[in-house]
């Protein structure tokens, strides 16, 4: 395997970091670490999981204590305080010494034993920066809810994106540390980092490659409030598309405010030559405004890339 840019403390090169968050997982957090451990032992690679507890309320902490003397490529990390899984994978990110980093959840519905896997694919294939695994069903709590919510900001993003975006909110993924570096600054604290990470890798030409996986159901408590989260997820797809394409989001909205304004004053010309009625000079203003809103956000945008 070839070496990484880091050691994992006695000397040994690190091709592979994983970053697991782990908050309230006791019941099933050994048998995740168990897991990942012996599938990575298996595969070869040169690896440290990062077992990070987002200050758990149980004893998930004692628990990943108690196992860590057992597998010398494991590193536990503990918070002092509840961060997010956001803030857990964009630090253990960061403190990642293997050169290909690999998010997953602890509480075994993704199939882990494939990482492996989705590291071969990035070691092989240079044009990938990103692999990440596509659930094929949903196994979660408020399907009927949840299905359609998570349908509509898929496709949300893949208008914005002009992409074919088959799981937008993934949680096992494998990328290369040096490209997602520039957008770590960018995720936010919640589920929502996922999102972040996908569509900042999209809308920067960063190729990413879906695999089809089979999706468990979870072990424990779902942490995903469905409103909550779903009205976060579609103001992350906004803020990431204006981020990167200001020009996406607003001009359209810009110009169908003119189309209607301009239609319009056609209309109040006809019925009454040299009258322009308030609702239609708000309606031209208003589109005016946006445009020219979304064209110094664009030229922002291009004036930071540019530095």
């Amino acid at each position: 395997m070839s070496e990484g840019a880091g050691g994992d403390g006695f000397g040994r090169p690190v091709t592979v970091t994983v970053v697991l968050p782990c908050h309230n997982e006791r019941e099933h957090v050994v048998d995740e670490v168990e897991r990942i451990c012996a599938t990575m032992d298996a595969s070869g690679y040169d690896y440290e999981l990062l077992a990070i507890d987002d200050a758990s309320t149980d004893d998930t902490l004692a628990r990943l204590r108690e196992v860590e003397p057992r597998h010398e490529r494991l590193r536990v990390v503990a918070f002092g305080h509840n961060g997010g899984v956001g803030t857990v994978r964009r630090i253990g990110t960061q403190r990642a010494r293997g050169e290909i980093v690999v998010w997953t959840d602890a509480d075994m519905s993704y199939p882990n034993e494939r990482i492996p896997e989705f590291v071969a694919m990035l070691a092989e294939d240079p044009g990938t920066d990103q692999v990440v695994a596509a659930r094929r069903q949903e196994m979660g709590r408020h399907r009927l809810l949840r299905v359609p919510t998570k349908w509509l900001i898929r496709k949300i993003a893949e208008r914005l994106t002009n992409t074919q975006i088959p799981d937008l909110n993934s949680g096992l993924r494998a990328f290369r540390r040096e490209v997602a570096r520039p957008y770590l600054r960018l995720l936010p604290p919640g589920f929502s980092c996922v999102t972040t990470l996908t569509l900042a890798f999209l809308s920067n030409q960063r190729p990413v490659r879906y695999v089809p996986v089979d999706y468990a159901k979870r072990s424990g408590n779902s942490k995903f409030h469905l409103i909550r989260d779903a009205y976060r997820y579609i103001l992350q797809v906004l803020r990431m598309v204006m981020y990167f394409n200001p020009l996406k989001v607003l001009m359209p909205l810009a110009l169908w405010l003119l189309g209607v304004g301009v239609a319009k004053f056609g209309y109040d010309m006809v019925r009454e030559p040299l009258y322009i009625p308030n609702n239609t000079v708000m309606l031209l203003m208003t589109g005016l405004i946006i445009a020219s809103l979304a064209l110094l956000a664009d030229l922002i945008v291009r004036s930071r890339d540019g530095t």
